[in-house]
């Protein structure tokens, strides 16, 4: 009876096996179903101006976690790509130098969509847009402002930046501007404003009246919550996520985030380990350190950490941000049999809080970004060729595809056809 019985629970193990492998495969049937069918967006792509000549650019697939071969492979059909400048001095010299660096990126996205690859891809304005060019077959491109400081307290250049395609500027980042205070003030408790300066509160209405979005991450919390109370228009954080499960001076904290519902704005979940859970993500970064040097010194470049950018100088970020993503991928692929190496933050931390988030404010107010290329990227999502990791693990949390659809796009692409809808109205009167 006894080799009976044991054959029965031999079967009945494999039935079990056979039964998780068969959900398995129909669960990534789904998910790829969902993936093809929705529109899937990422708020925040930083770029270098390097990655678009005519020799080398995004036709290419390039060490950069997003270019168009990455996101034709992961399904991913809108990046936003940022015209992002880092804080310097509140001077007129400091204001000239930024300014030409953000000119330098327009003129880059521009370029790639307008003649190193039109075919491929187009830059869209409107939510309109985004629908169009993606039901033609190509890729969208985006433009968000990361950091108003390059434009000085000229508050005509909003219209200017406008113009060139931006449709969400912030308006501070790791550093205080002449807009607003940044989240960094955390670290000393030291401010200039405490929150928006009269220019920033200017800027707000005069972002309302062009139709632009306005972005709170990098903002303090003061900041945000004033903006988000005298805004005309809906509001975003384009890559920030909840601060109830980390911590972080860069995450909104439940007080914001029902602020930002009651304003009808949206928070792009945004995919950076610290961001994310800062003890695994500290764990992993100080293992990691050592092996990235060491990386980095066979290529024959320098390694930093991403502390240390801020203080960089241009030409010293430019050369990080083109080695980062080939160091971190080698030194990953070096660690990934070793049993001491401590885990990543993964796809499951990251909707972690897209749950929580949507469970505090509303399936309407989340969404979804990377950050690639600026520092994010985890594991299971760590360039845009895996973006459908994200859609398979939403759909193992039950998530339909309606809920989908609104997290990878529609809160976002609602939020921009109300910022102009507002804006619109308010000229006409």
């Amino acid at each position: 009876m006894r080799p009976f019985i044991l054959f029965i629970c031999f079967l009945s193990i494999i039935s079990c096996n056979q039964r998780a492998q068969d959900d398995k495969v129909e669960l990534n049937k789904i998910a790829r179903e969902i993936h093809r069918s929705v529109i899937t967006l990422d708020t925040h792509n930083d770029i270098d101006v390097k990655n678009f000549t005519d020799t080398v650019n995004y036709t290419q697939r390039l060490p950069t976690q997003v270019n168009l071969p990455k996101m034709e492979e992961g399904g991913l059909d809108v990046s936003w790509l940022i015209v992002y400048t880092g804080q310097d001095s509140l001077n007129t010299v400091g204001y000239t130098k930024a300014k030409m660096n953000a000119m330098a990126k327009f003129a880059a996205i521009h370029r790639l969509c307008e003649e190193i690859a039109p075919e491929r891809i187009e830059l869209a304005l409107t939510s309109k847009d985004v629908r169009r060019i993606h039901g033609s077959g190509k890729k969208v491109a985006m433009i968000g402002v990361e950091n108003a400081y390059p434009m000085g307290e000229d508050l005509n250049e909003f219209e200017r930046y406008h113009a060139l395609g931006a449709r969400y500027i912030s308006l501070a980042h790791n550093g205080h501007s002449q807009f607003s205070d940044s989240h960094t003030g955390e670290e000393n408790d030291e401010w200039l404003y405490n929150g928006l300066s009269d220019l920033g509160k200017r800027a707000v209405i005069e972002m309302n009246r062009l139709g632009i979005m306005i972005d709170v991450s990098h903002l303090s919390k003061q900041a945000t919550d004033q903006i988000l109370r005298m805004s005309k228009a809906p509001v975003i954080a384009s890559h920030s996520s909840a601060r109830t499960l980390c911590a972080h001076s860069r995450n909104m904290d439940d007080e914001s985030l029902k602020l930002l519902k009651e304003n009808g704005g949206v928070i792009q979940t945004v995919a950076l380990g610290s961001y994310i859970d800062e003890k695994k993500s500290e764990l992993r970064q100080a293992y990691m350190t050592t092996i990235y040097k060491g990386v980095a010194d066979s290529l024959g470049v320098r390694w930093y950490e991403w502390s240390e950018f801020s203080g960089l100088s241009e030409q010293e970020q430019s050369d990080f941000l083109e080695n980062y993503p080939r160091i971190k991928a080698i030194s990953n692929t070096l660690v990934m049999d070793r049993a001491d190496a401590p885990p990543d933050v993964d796809v499951e931390d990251f909707i972690n809080h897209i749950d929580y988030m949507v469970s505090l404010i509303g399936i309407d107010h989340v969404g979804i970004s990377s950050d690639f290329d600026g520092g994010g990227g985890i594991a299971g999502w760590s360039d845009a060729s895996e973006t459908l990791n994200i859609t398979l693990e939403l759909v193992k949390r039950g998530y339909s595809e309606e809920e989908i659809s609104k997290l990878w796009s529609g809160n976002l692409l609602r939020v921009l056809e109300q910022v102009q809808l507002i804006a619109a109205t308010q000229n006409t009167e």
